[in-house]
């Protein structure tokens, strides 16, 4: 599969710059040693608004009635998880580290969910469904890590129906004074050592800002959208710009 990470400079960006191996499997890694304390560092650190931005997305989804919803990047299982209360048919979540997985499918059970919700091992350059599968794909926080980011969008519109539609979370760069200036100290200094304290990762959450800081934002990812082959890319910040919540759809 030809690549393209020109358009992606955050694939350059590596968890350890020091290993041999390749921007996927530092990530997998990654996610799999932080994976017992992600859920709780994830509320934690963003003081519990990251709930809110996923129900902003699933409202998002919603608009398309959808019956069956793919959810790349699904880690532990949190955006699939609020998509259930959308009652689809079938919720299908891939991604590449297991540990994460793990801990989703427990979350899942507990809440009665596993014939709703399945959730397997998968790359967003390689998923394993059908064309023309899926009335909703979303992904949250995952594109950022993606190695080959316009082969994953392209696998994405590939396994999306005709009018179905993208819902992506990502993190993005607030640009108004004082919340520029208060986000870049807290994402550069606070949030790495806190996560290096609970999660025990010295580069976990010292690779998250790289990567944000990296990653093309608004009006410049919903071009690389559209350049895979989605229309009406559109981009809305939320919270001061901490967060984006990006829609598109597939013609």
């Amino acid at each position: 599969m030809q690549s393209h990470k020109d358009s992606n400079p955050a694939a350059k960006i590596m968890p350890d710059a020091t290993s041999g191996l390749n921007k996927k499997e530092q990530v997998a890694q990654m996610f799999n040693n932080i994976a017992e304390n992600y859920d709780f560092l994830n509320h934690f650190l963003s003081l519990g608004i990251d709930k809110g931005w996923r129900k902003k997305a699933i409202k998002e989804a919603s608009s398309v009635n959808p019956t069956k919803i793919l959810d790349v990047a699904t880690g532990t299982g949190d955006l699939a998880i609020a998509a259930s209360e959308l009652r689809p048919e079938k919720i299908e979540g891939i991604d590449i580290a297991d540990q994460m997985l793990e801990i989703g499918r427990k979350k899942i059970a507990e809440r009665d969910l596993a014939k709703m919700i399945e959730l397997q091992t998968a790359d967003s350059i390689s998923i394993p469904f059908s064309n023309n599968t899926f009335d909703v794909v979303m992904c949250a926080y995952g594109v950022r890590n993606f190695e080959f980011l316009e082969d994953g969008l392209k696998e994405m519109s590939r396994v999306m129906r005709s009018g179905g539609k993208l819902v992506i979370l990502e993190f993005s760069k607030p640009t108004t004074f004082p919340v520029k200036q208060m986000f870049g100290l807290y994402f550069k200094f606070v949030l790495p050592l806190l996560g290096k304290v609970f999660s025990k990762h010295n580069r976990a959450y010292a690779y998250l800002p790289e990567s944000v800081k990296a990653f093309p934002q608004g009006a410049e990812f919903c071009g690389i959208l559209e350049r895979c082959g989605f229309v009406k890319a559109h981009a809305r910040p939320l919270t001061f710009g901490i967060t984006s919540l990006y829609t598109a759809y597939k013609p």
